[in-house]
């Protein structure tokens, strides 16, 4: 390795160690501040708040690495240019690609690194993340519950007056309401309680939540519109009432805008192993609802058939054309009768099954786009060195000014786009691969022209007469034609 290739590594090298520790150090604070609700007036130790932020600490990185690459090729780049360096090589002969050449093998280690992470570090790390939550819980079962405010936990909103006890598992002054998804009447049921307690078993995902001296109220509602205007309520009161509450419901966190889950605690050829496992079941699902819905009509139809040749053979005539007409109108009423329930069962039915499949279908792509994240991730890295040097290059700014505006537009660009083509893919409304490749096949031409301009010294105007001179020529003859007729 020649002394320009290691003075330019090293330059690159100490910009991006700066960037990605300051931005790292900006993400982890966005993370306490994310979690600062489970973490603030919880008598944690300090060395579980420790735990707990070095297990998130690795699910920013997918977030900070692209971004520290890009802009330390920015300003590193944008600093050879602006202090003519980069004039100094090409007057001795050393082109831009030549002074790229090493810096390039050295992101792309970066990048095989980067998927080595994604693939086995951050999956571990989430893994542990969840557990420490869930153990914590467990420890401290108030945790789950904030005294003087509602806590979202499943479908029910909590609220207690005072905690005591030595973890705060006895509560005074409880308060629920209780979500009902049907109709989107939203809460309907609400419990009230002057005391309670909070138990809880190591090896246990419940919580068990026992209410004293309470009352419950449940708002009802008729299928009779007029009756609703009515607003009719059941109320009950009890002594001891006994709720289970899921601590996987409390394990579900909005990191990174994405859930954790379970795929993203896999790797790739964990992934693939479930992905064949959920095809195969989607499959056989397919089949067996496709077979429950026609065995139960074909059962229909024999039966049909069988009180038609009952019929028949009772008359000992031919079959009319018209096979209403042997049957009476109160025959013909219970047949109709029996033909709408039939039809309004088959519709549930199908209305299930297509619930269920469009959830299997989506789980499964899911997976399908954990797999190609961790791909994407050292593409990224890639792609934003291929961006900022060239960029850097043509603007000839090094320094936190102007290089801070280009790489944070282009990186929001990024990241705006992925996340779009992200949730349309959680959606199946298009393929994993498309999904989570779209900001990277959006942004590989942009990395290509911009090598180009650099490479060439073109600049960063980019002509666009070949595209406004024939409106030109057109106008122009126009004009003319005009001066001509008058």
């Amino acid at each position: 390795m020649k002394i320009l290739d290691k003075y330019i590594i090293k330059s690159f090298m100490i910009t991006f160690t700066t960037v990605f520790v300051i931005l790292f150090f900006i993400f982890v604070l966005q993370g306490i501040w994310l979690f600062i609700a489970e973490l603030a007036g919880k008598d944690l130790d300090f060395l579980t708040i420790v735990k707990f932020l070095t297990f998130y600490a690795p699910t920013i990185v997918p977030m900070v690495l692209p971004l520290s690459v890009l802009l330390a090729s920015i300003m590193t780049f944008g600093s050879f240019a602006e202090n003519y360096e980069f004039a100094a090589m090409k007057s001795s002969g050393i082109s831009l690609q030549r002074a790229m050449k090493m810096l390039t093998i050295t992101i792309g280690i970066l990048a095989f690194v980067s998927f080595f992470f994604a693939n086995n570090v951050i999956p571990d790390a989430q893994f542990r993340f969840i557990n420490l939550r869930k153990n914590i819980v467990q420890q401290k079962p108030a945790m789950a519950i904030t005294e003087g405010q509602f806590n979202m936990i499943g479908t029910s909103n909590i609220k207690v007056d005072k905690k005591s006890g030595d973890n705060g598992e006895i509560l005074e002054g409880v308060t629920m309401h209780v979500k009902n998804n049907n109709m989107g009447l939203g809460a309907n049921t609400i419990i009230k309680a002057k005391s309670g307690l909070l138990t809880s078993e190591d090896d246990s995902n419940y919580l068990q939540l026992e209410l004293y001296d309470g009352h419950y109220y449940e708002d009802i509602h008729p299928k009779n519109y007029e009756d609703r205007k009515k607003v009719p309520f059941a109320k009950s009161s009890f002594k001891k009432y006994v709720i289970n509450i899921d601590l996987t419901k409390l394990n579900q966190a909005e990191i990174d805008d994405g859930n954790i889950t379970s795929e993203k605690m896999l790797t790739v050829p964990e992934l693939k192993y479930t992905i064949d496992s959920l095809q195969k079941s989607y499959s056989k699902d397919v089949v067996s609802y496709a077979e429950n819905l026609a065995s139960r009509n074909d059962n229909i139809f024999r039966r049909r058939i069988n009180t038609n040749t009952t019929v028949q053979n009772k008359s000992n005539k031919k079959a009319p054309e018209d096979v209403v007409s042997i049957f009476s109108q109160t025959e013909l009423k219970q047949i109709l009768e029996t033909a709408k329930s039939v039809v309004t069962s088959n519709e549930f039915s199908v209305h299930s099954n297509k619930q269920d499949l469009e959830t299997k279908s989506k789980n499964i792509s899911n997976h399908w786009m954990a797999i190609h994240e961790k791909f994407v991730i050292a593409f990224s890295c890639l792609l934003m060195f291929f961006i900022g040097a060239p960029l850097g290059a043509i603007i000839r700014k090094g320094g936190l000014g102007l290089p801070i505006v280009f790489a944070m537009l282009i990186f929001i660009s990024f990241h705006f786009i992925n996340t779009f083509g992200r949730k349309l893919a959680q959606e199946d409304t298009i393929p994993p691969f498309l999904g989570a490749w779209m900001s990277s096949f959006i942004m590989t031409p942009f990395a290509i022209i911009l090598t180009y301009r650099a490479t060439n010294d073109i600049g960063l105007m980019i002509n666009f007469d070949w595209l406004t001179e024939p409106f030109k020529n057109l106008i122009n003859k126009i004009n003319k034609s005009n001066d001509d007729n008058n």
